[in-house]
């Protein structure tokens, strides 16, 4: 066999394009794309006011029956991930609309979702044969395979923001769906079924974890406020976080989902963070208060109730709590990156 004399002896264009035939390309052509010197996310900062999205939402719900739609949701599309129906380059984001006497039909499936309850009462979510009862700022798991629907008895509009991991997973090819065979589910236990065994600091004797998620489905905000409102009242603030608490999964301390990580954070009024960026992407929702955030390379925005921010990983930012005490709540795919040991944060 002929060896080629590769050094300065072919025209490269034409040894590029018969590799092509091959199914070959040369690495040294990519290699600082592959193998970037820090993350380069698509992503960009960016943020859904809720007095914009607000109206369009109750709009589809004039437009659409949850029952036709499956899930009357809109997509918190990510300027620089238009088409994709992302909100960072890891995740999903939506907010969910259901109506007075509606169901949203059960289904399952592998990706791990969230529910962050943003307004109205009567709306329920019912997992795995088990109800509960949506209030605003309640955290509500759906673990992957999970049997689960939604309806409301109550009065007026319920809206929830929705949190998956539908790119992480999209990326690994592992993303499977089931209808159920009813509308809803047959309740198979009590509301309140799931706290009373796991939510207290106690488990059952002899309990063996049967999932990687919190056994824990529901997180009311009237428990995590009052933490947060009497650890502020004692706690000094951390520079980066202010008073910041993440979600726990009871049975062994993780997070409450294995690749979302989901946290509440209390700043006083006046308090802005220092400068902070990690190479997990958040998204950010303000439940109280008024917050100036301020994204590297970008002005300043105002946040008020129910805005949502998406941050990319790696992206420099910093909060002041503007007006009033702030509290927030965020979401992200820290889990992931502390998994498999690729988690870094750069603290300012």
């Amino acid at each position: 066999m002929n060896e080629p004399h590769l050094k300065n002896s072919i025209d490269r264009a034409a040894f590029y394009k018969e590799l092509d035939t091959l199914n070959l390309a040369p690495l040294w052509e990519v290699l600082k794309g592959l193998v970037p010197t820090d993350p380069r996310p698509f992503a960009v900062p960016f943020q859904w006011s809720w007095t914009t999205v607000r109206p369009h939402l109750l709009a589809a719900g004039a437009a659409i029956s949850a029952e036709e739609a499956e899930r009357r949701v809109l997509v918190l599309e990510n300027p620089g991930l238009r088409g994709k129906s992302q909100i960072t380059d890891t995740l999903y984001a939506g907010l969910q609309l259901i109506l007075p006497g509606e169901i949203a039909p059960a289904h399952r499936h592998t990706q791990s979702a969230l529910r962050f309850v943003l307004e109205g009462e009567g709306g329920f979510t019912a997992v795995s044969g088990e109800r509960t009862t949506m209030h605003r700022g309640d955290l509500i798991l759906t673990p992957y395979w999970t049997w689960h629907d939604h309806g409301h008895d109550g009065v007026g509009p319920v809206i929830w923001m929705d949190g998956l991991d539908v790119p992480l997973v999209g990326f690994l090819k592992t993303g499977f769906r089931e209808e159920h065979a009813d509308t809803a589910q047959t309740s198979s236990r009590p509301e309140g079924y799931s706290e009373a065994r796991f939510g207290s600091g106690l488990l059952p004797v002899g309990h063996v974890p049967g999932s990687l998620t919190s056994p824990v489905f529901n997180y009311p905000y009237s428990r995590t406020r009052e933490a947060l409102h009497k650890l502020s009242q004692n706690d000094e603030a951390d520079p980066h976080f202010g008073i910041c608490l993440r979600y726990v999964n009871p049975v062994n301390g993780d997070w409450v989902m294995p690749t979302l990580g989901t946290s509440m954070r209390l700043l006083p009024e006046g308090f802005s963070t220092r400068s902070y960026r990690s190479t997990d992407s958040a998204v950010f929702v303000l439940m109280e208060g008024e917050a100036e955030f301020t994204a590297e390379g970008q002005l300043p925005v105002t946040m008020r109730p129910n805005d949502i921010f998406a941050m990319p990983g790696w992206s420099r930012y910093s909060i002041r709590a503007s007006k009033g005490d702030c509290v927030l709540f965020s979401f992200s795919d820290r889990p992931v990156h502390e998994k498999l040991g690729l988690f870094r944060e750069d603290k300012a």
